[in-house]
């Protein structure tokens, strides 16, 4: 073999030892529970915000302290905290995708991704609310 191809097959096994490790780090959406048993690594959750407990901000007194209570796809409830500025419209989001860790019996939130619900959602017409009109002269 001439030296070229070896080089060649030396980058070539290089880079596909990078690409792999770096596809270990890829997350994927996990739950609580499942968060809770890997403990010190980032997580992304997916879910809804629980509007039967309180949001708890205080732009006056900590405008970096953010909590709520978020239910992951297994309808699991924790608690989340953000340090970070309230999000505006956070209470109308149809889902939430959250990335950080778990620290203690907590979610400690470093990103809120929110899912708006659709502006168009309310637009759609109602045929059967609408009067005919005749548009035809008369005689």
């Amino acid at each position: 073999m001439k030296k070229v191809h070896i080089i060649g097959l030396g980058i070539i096994a290089v880079a596909i030892g990078i690409i792999i490790s770096m596809a270990s780090d890829y997350s994927s959406y996990e739950t609580f529970s499942s968060a809770k048993l890997k403990t010190g690594k980032d997580f992304q959750i997916v879910g809804t915000l629980d509007k039967t407990h309180e949001l708890e901000y205080d732009a006056e007194k900590d405008p970096n302290y953010f909590s709520f209570v978020l239910k992951d796809k297994n309808s699991e409830a924790c608690k989340v905290v953000f340090h970070g500025a309230k999000p505006q419209d956070f209470e109308r989001s149809e889902s939430i995708v959250l990335t950080g860790r778990m620290n203690g019996d907590f979610f400690d939130a470093s990103h809120i991704l929110m899912k708006c619900p659709s502006k168009y959602k309310n637009d759609k017409l109602d045929i059967n609310n609408y009067q005919e009109v005749d548009a035809t002269p008369k005689s």
